[in-house]
């Protein structure tokens, strides 16, 4: 091994969303009492689609792959950020921060194809009902999924080539709460300028990719709707409202990280925050809230397992 390339540094220091004492505090009780509510929203939505045969189909298949998706990318950053409210000194090792960099894309990546395909699920049941069956078979949605991981894990795995072999050897000190690409490139002892611009090209590539394929499904899914019935074209708009929804929580920031990138450290922050913490919340609710068999699912584990008799 090239002892050139061996960093100096052997931890990074992590200035956090705050400074303040008593601002931390709250933040600590806020974030704890989310995260509990993500991890348990998750695990609740998951049960259902594994226990109930009513919702044994590819739709609430992927539903079930995306909060755990969700699950893992809240787990990533949000505990080590919870933790660290309790400390003065928030550090995080080297290799630590590498996994961090590593496990977000992954997931991260992987998010965005599954919202792809779960896309195409709606595009197939909505524009080709009389196939839906036969196109979405089980091999085919397993495949699907396996991709989303695969895609996300290659997307990722480019990030850390580049990422692991960079010197640092001066500054440590990361304006954030875990180990961002941009934060982490900018303590790199190079010019690291067009290196950023590289790896935020790589990843807007991928949304950008992600985002287009989603258009040209709802373009399809909305022209099929247009020519069918009002109660048809209703039903079909009701199974799309939660999808849609998701999707433009989670690539509307990526306007302003890859097309409009702002570079103002409190608005980084903030949609840190909302990937790894709102986007994995609001999911699970809004799959709660607004899907009537998710509802009756519940109402039929509680009768099911919960009530006597």
């Amino acid at each position: 091994m090239d002892k050139g390339n061996v960093s100096i540094v052997s931890e990074f220091v992590l200035l956090g969303l705050c400074h303040s004492w008593n601002m931390q505090v709250l933040f600590l009780i806020i974030f704890f009492i989310l995260y509990l509510i993500i991890i348990s929203g998750n695990i609740v939505i998951m049960i259902l689609i594994i226990t109930d045969p009513h919702l044994h189909c590819p739709m609430y298949f992927f539903l079930a792959n995306l909060s755990f998706v969700d699950m893992w990318l809240s787990s990533v950053t949000t505990p080590k950020m919870i933790t660290d409210f309790l400390r003065e000194n928030k550090t995080i090792s080297f290799g630590g921060c590498m996994c961090q960099i590593l496990y977000v894309h992954f997931v991260g990546g992987g998010e965005m194809v599954l919202l792809v395909v779960m896309a195409y699920d709606r595009f197939v049941a909505i524009c080709k009902p009389l196939h839906y069956s036969t196109i979405m078979s089980l091999q085919k949605c397993t495949g699907l999924v396996v991709t989303s991981w695969t895609i996300g894990f290659v997307h990722a795995m480019s990030q850390m080539a580049v990422i692991v072999q960079l010197p640092f050897c001066g500054p440590r000190e990361i304006d954030s709460f875990f180990g961002d690409i941009p934060l982490v490139i900018k303590l790199a002892c190079i010019d690291s300028y067009n290196l950023g611009i590289l790896m935020n090209t790589d990843s807007g590539v991928l949304a950008m990719t992600c985002f287009i394929l989603l258009l040209i499904s709802y373009t399809y899914i909305l022209l099929t709707i247009r020519q069918s019935s009002k109660a048809g074209a209703s039903k079909a708009l009701s199974t799309c409202t939660a999808h849609i929804t998701v999707v433009v929580l989670f690539f509307g920031p990526c306007i302003f990280i890859y097309v409009w990138p702002l570079s103002i450290t409190w608005v980084d922050k903030f949609l840190a925050v909302f990937y790894s913490v709102i986007t994995p919340l609001l999911n699970s609710a809004i799959y709660t809230l607004r899907n009537k068999e998710i509802k009756d699912a519940m109402k039929r584990f509680r009768h099911y397992y919960m009530e006597p008799g």
